[in-house]
């Protein structure tokens, strides 16, 4: 166990096989008596076990967490929060279900606890993206970050193949992207550095066996530093065309992530190169988007929108949309950049700088 206080981070943090069976105990230690569990419909079974757990501080379980957060779920747990007289929430599960914990925590005063079933990382950071009639809007402030995170990789050792890498790939995502942050700071850079070498050793282990709790922890490991760098600094074109794209055509989150990570890398490479030679170097390519394009096919990660659902018609509105609100970036956004970045994504061919 840990207790991170990076740059000011109040977080208790675990790692441990069967970490899940101790909830009962970092519930009261971080003063939660009566917890509702949270998770998405198809784990409503990890949720059973969590309440037979908790026992009598079991609160009731909402089974109903959806991605991308949209704010009707939102509302309705929210009731379901109050109803049951709940004073904290364990949110078990992926980014839709930490997501869901978020929400609740800046509608009412909670105790949160993650317990992380992906490597999304979202357990990790002050962020929350919540989606209300298709805009999906992000939003920061330190009570969002939850208050205790429990990492089990036992919880991960039946995640299925395709949604492990995807899922990696999602993580290591903030952390390309924090190298070039214009915030970013001598810590930051050797957080973002140790998620991505954590994944890159401990992805082909994972997906050589599944099973193997120590490489399933080295890469919880790796989502949690990809997750905390996340939080310390901004982030720029990749997450804009995700959160574009999530919000407009409702994709799924990691899918795209893992799609668009290797072409907004290398869209950003002519302006940032010195600061992502460490992603160049680390993957094995003379430049960081075709590494990284490299290692996610190797893995068997998704490669087009296309096969994603999205119309090539789609394109040019998602391009407008991620180049209306000026943000930063290293390299001048424009149109017709991101319009060109989007076709190869949604043909599914190697990026281009």
């Amino acid at each position: 166990m840990l207790d991170s206080d990076i740059q000011g981070i109040d977080q208790t943090v675990a790692f441990g096989a069967g970490l899940r069976h101790h909830v009962r105990k970092y519930a009261a230690q971080a003063g939660a008596i009566r917890v509702l569990i949270l998770t998405t419909p198809h784990q409503s079974d990890l949720g059973l076990e969590l309440a037979e757990t908790l026992g009598g501080s079991a609160a009731g379980i909402f089974s109903k967490a959806a991605m991308h957060t949209p704010t009707d779920i939102t509302e309705e747990a929210l009731q379901h929060l109050n109803e049951a007289g709940a004073d904290a929430v364990l949110s078990a599960g992926g980014g839709s279900t930490i997501g869901l914990g978020k929400a609740l925590a800046l509608r009412a005063p909670l105790v949160q606890i993650a317990l992380p079933t992906t490597y999304a990382g979202s357990e990790c950071t002050p962020i929350l993206g919540q989606t209300e009639n298709g805009v999906k809007s992000t939003m920061s402030d330190p009570k969002l970050r939850p208050d205790v995170v429990l990492y089990d990789p036992e919880l991960v050792t039946t995640l299925p193949v395709p949604m492990t890498v995807t899922s990696a790939i999602n993580a290591m995502a903030h952390a390309v992207e924090a190298l070039y942050a214009k915030d970013r700071t001598e810590a930051t850079d050797a957080l973002a550095v140790q998620g991505l070498k954590a994944f890159h050793e401990g992805l082909p282990a994972v997906l050589e066996d599944p099973s193997d709790l120590h490489a399933r922890e080295e890469t919880q490991k790796g989502a949690w530093a990809c997750g905390t760098v996340l939080g310390q600094v901004g982030m720029a074109l990749h997450h804009k065309l995700c959160h574009t794209l999530g919000g407009a055509l409702n994709l799924p989150h990691a899918e795209t992530h893992a799609i668009i990570l290797p072409h907004a890398t290398s869209y950003n490479w002519p302006a940032a190169q010195t600061e992502l030679a460490p992603v160049a170097k680390m993957f094995g390519a003379e430049e960081p988007g075709e590494a990284l394009w490299n290692f996610a096919t190797s893995l068997g990660a998704p490669t087009s929108l296309q096969a994603l659902g999205v119309a090539e018609t789609d394109l040019d509105r998602v391009a407008a949309l991620a180049a209306q609100n000026p943000y930063w970036n290293p390299r001048d956004i424009t149109q017709d950049g991101i319009r060109a970045l989007l076709q190869r994504a949604w043909d599914g061919t190697a990026p281009q700088p």
